[in-house]
């Protein structure tokens, strides 16, 4: 027989944990189903420094541990289960896992999104250790060093800018002639006297045994090889949403991001969208945490209406 519950929420990280700590303390009966381990991409971070309460910061993994406690204690259900398939647009909603089949009147959606990494063979084994993907969240571990922003578009400019409040130099390395980044960002740019930018380059690997030393470059035109001395790179190529389980049920934008306000809801009654996997101008662990705070309150008035 499947199991029913009255919100079943899809994600372990911030925003699928905040969701699950006020939905239960509403009374609702919520399970939260992750298929690795709590926090996503929270718990890859060595150091969180901009979450407030935690002085002077906190591990990633711990602090992903202890919002996994917090809904627990409350009496949230926690399984590890890999999602195979869900039907949204069922009533009630039907989630197969390996694990068997979970019915739900609610389902919130918070599996997150990647940051799309550069393929190289050291960038794994580098993270955490001078390769990042969040300026905003280990920017200041750089201050007065140097660094290279790898991308073009806004999110590389924007990671430019912030970086250059607090390191020596910036480097950007892009591929073509032109950044793909908005005017907007272009002045700013070219304004900061510690900016430069590395046109027509790649990066073919990353430096350094067990800390970034610098980057091995090519001339995108010419075929030449150069190498460039840094103290940490932040990729910023873009991030891939992590939708392909709602792809076909709810509405997604143009970069597959699921379309959800600042209410959380989707398309599909009874289906919400949580923390990075939402259209959103900042992607942060409080802003996740804000949405599952917020996609609790709706999802509790949706399975109000639905008992009247």
């Amino acid at each position: 027989m499947s199991e029913r519950y009255d919100v079943v929420i899809i994600g372990g990280g911030p925003g699928g944990y905040s969701a699950a700590l006020y939905c239960v303390r509403a009374g609702l009966r919520t399970l939260v189903l992750e298929r690795m381990t709590p926090g996503g991409q929270m718990a890859t971070t060595n150091w969180i420094e901009n979450y407030p309460g935690f002085t002077p910061g906190i591990d990633g993994f711990e602090l992903a541990e202890k919002m996994k406690a917090g809904a627990e204690q409350f009496g949230a259900q926690s399984r590890f289960a890999d999602v195979q398939s869900a039907d949204l647009a069922a009533a009630p909603k039907k989630i197969v896992t390996d694990a068997g089949e979970i019915m739900a009147d609610c389902v919130i959606l918070a599996m997150g999104a990647n940051p799309r990494p550069l393929g190289l063979l050291a960038e794994e084994r580098l993270r955490g250790r001078g390769v990042s993907y969040c300026a905003t969240c280990d920017g200041m571990f750089y201050r007065g060093k140097t660094v290279v922003v790898a991308g073009g578009g806004n999110s590389a400019a924007e990671d430019a800018l912030t970086l250059a409040k607090l390191c020596r130099k910036v480097y950007i390395v892009h591929r073509r002639d032109a950044l793909r980044a908005t005017q907007s960002y272009l002045a700013p740019l070219a304004a900061a006297e510690n900016i430069e930018i590395l046109y027509n380059r790649r990066i073919t690997d990353i430096l350094g045994d067990s800390q970034v030393t610098g980057v091995a470059l090519e001339d995108t035109i010419s075929g030449e090889g150069s190498t460039l001395a840094c103290d940490g790179v932040f990729v910023a190529i873009g991030r891939t949403p992590s939708t392909a389980l709602a792809s076909g049920q709810v509405a997604l934008d143009e970069s597959g991001y699921i379309l959800a306000g600042e209410d959380t809801c989707t398309n599909l009654p009874g289906v919400f969208a949580v923390g990075d996997l939402r259209t959103k101008p900042l992607r942060q662990v409080i802003t996740a945490a804000a949405d599952g705070a917020v996609a609790s309150k709706f999802a509790e008035e949706y399975l109000h209406a639905l008992q009247r």
